[in-house]
């Protein structure tokens, strides 16, 4: 796709989100939104600015909504159920991602199709569906807008960023019209770090070459996917928010946590999770089943000896600390296991990926029971066979993340050509 067309498409579908929305077209600044302090909320979601506006960008539209529990109200009513009781608005079904529209299914898991209780809405279920058969349910929805409103966590393996390509990709084929309201990345949106995904690893937790951390909103995700890899362009709008900043964390923002998914209970979780989910592809528990998923990493048979190992290393912004937990589910089930717990100190000089990949190294040194997933999931969520091959041949933390750099000054720069805040 040549230069000229993707900024074509991508100032196309900013402009039309703000037209459409009665919003202003700028980006915004630093300086725009309401004050974070003297009590008042500093950011506006893109819901809270699109039911502003009288729900000007979706008039005469029968409008069906992927949702789940995130996509609620600083006064964390859904909106669903606001949208549901305002005439203003015509909403006619809901579509659910991964653990369902009212977050009722563990990992892996959904709701499948029923019809919500407390709006006799009709839910249907899109968890692993994708092309035609997902077109097909926009299609006997007899939706003619689908709008998209989850929070999503900064990492390209969570899964709701790719429920969203497949959803555009899907309303191309069905003829629908795609609106995406915009929330914060609760790590920030300073910079895109790690490997960039190789498409020959495509799966669910990575459908296209984005980086590990990707360092984007979904509403800017949203128009990368449509200018750069979506086929034929979805007919896309995107209303963006008010008064959030790149170097916001969530606390920054004023707006109510809401767990993602049922191990992402809060932004701290986040803060190291495009890091620590790594651990899924290893035999090591990533935390599942504890209090402090994805901060809490460990096996039988570990001990004092990877904590000390991965403190020498001096990591920016973190300490590890040496670590026992016994696990309610998922690995190592109701027996104790030793590690390491996370401790981020400094989170403006702390990189998720690097430290992810540090521990991969010091673990596989410090543990002769390290082991990888005989299904080799490690790839799937790095992207390619890279870090566990280097790994494997002994490389060190500097010359792993080294490998990478090329890929990810391209992506950065692509990035830079599709983000709403400046």
């Amino acid at each position: 796709m040549s230069v000229s067309r993707r900024s074509l498409l991508a100032a196309g579908g900013a402009i039309g989100a703000a037209g459409a929305a009665g919003l202003v077209a700028a980006p915004a600044t630093a300086g725009s939104g309401e004050a974070a302090g003297g009590g008042g909320r500093r950011v506006r979601t893109g819901f809270d600015r699109l039911a502003a506006d009288g729900y000007a960008a979706l008039a005469g539209q029968r409008v069906g909504m992927v949702s789940n529990p995130t996509g609620v109200t600083a006064d964390v009513r859904h909106i669903v159920d606001v949208m549901h009781a305002d005439d203003r608005v015509d909403l006619v079904a809901v579509f659910g991602p991964e653990h369902g529209f009212r977050g009722t299914a563990q990992a892996g898991g959904s709701e499948g199709r029923y019809d919500d209780p407390a709006t006799g809405l009709p839910v249907y279920d899109t968890y692993q569906k994708s092309g035609q058969a997902l077109a097909d349910i926009f299609t006997a929805s007899g939706v003619d807008t689908v709008v998209f409103d989850i929070q999503d966590v900064g990492a390209r393996f969570y899964t709701y960023i790719w429920t969203l390509y497949d959803c555009m990709v899907a309303a191309v084929s069905a003829g629908k019209r795609f609106v995406v309201l915009d929330r914060p990345n609760p790590v920030t949106g300073r910079a895109a770090l790690g490997p960039v995904l190789d498409k020959a690893y495509a799966t669910f937790v990575g459908r296209e070459p984005i980086a590990q951390a990707h360092g984007m909103t979904v509403a800017e995700l949203a128009r990368l996917f449509n200018a750069e890899f979506l086929a034929k362009p979805v007919e896309l709008a995107t209303v963006r928010m008010s008064g959030w900043r790149r170097r916001d964390f969530f606390d920054a923002t004023g707006l109510p946590w809401v767990p993602p998914s049922p191990n992402m209970p809060t932004p701290e979780t986040a803060l190291v999770y495009a890091g620590t989910c790594l651990f899924e592809g290893t035999n090591l528990s990533e935390g599942r089943g504890t209090t402090r998923p994805f901060e809490l990493l460990g096996a039988e048979g570990v001990d004092r000896r990877w904590a000390e190992a991965a403190n020498a290393l001096e990591l920016p912004g973190v300490r590890f600390r040496e670590a026992y937990f016994t696990p309610t589910f998922s690995k190592f089930q109701g027996r104790t296991v030793g590690g390491v717990q996370l401790h981020v100190h400094d989170r403006e000089a702390f990189d998720p990926v690097r430290t992810g990949v540090a521990l991969l190294v010091t673990a596989r040194r410090a543990w002769p029971g390290f082991a990888w997933r005989p299904d080799r999931w490690i790839d799937k969520l790095t992207g390619s066979s890279t870090v566990r091959t280097m790994i494997d041949a002994g490389a060190g933390v500097d010359e792993i993340t080294a490998a990478w750099q090329r890929g990810l000054t391209a992506f950065r720069a692509l990035r830079a050509e599709h983000l709403l805040y400046k």
